[in-house]
């Protein structure tokens, strides 16, 4: 039997997983980073752009990791500008 790819399970289940959504402003050169970082923590959260020129991003945080998020990017804030709008 063909073993599935794990992303293929991700695509399988996306429509029945909640996110919390949580939206932040950050230094327009700080989005790639930001994206890296949390690719880093598999599975916690994915960032999306919502508006590249005013570094307006959106979290989809997996439930349960809402703690692991948040402390992340208090330690971040010491080094970029976050905040939530």
């Amino acid at each position: 039997m063909a073993k599935l790819s794990p992303h293929f399970l991700d695509y399988l289940l996306e429509p029945f997983l909640e996110t919390i959504k949580k939206y932040y402003r950050i230094e327009r050169k700080e989005i790639c980073f930001l994206k890296f970082i949390f690719e880093a923590y598999d599975g916690i959260a994915m960032l999306t752009t919502v508006d590249s020129d005013l570094g307006v991003v959106m979290f989809h945080i997996a439930p349960g990791c809402e703690d692991d998020v948040e402390m992340i990017l208090q330690d971040l804030q010491h080094h970029i500008m976050i905040e939530e709008v």
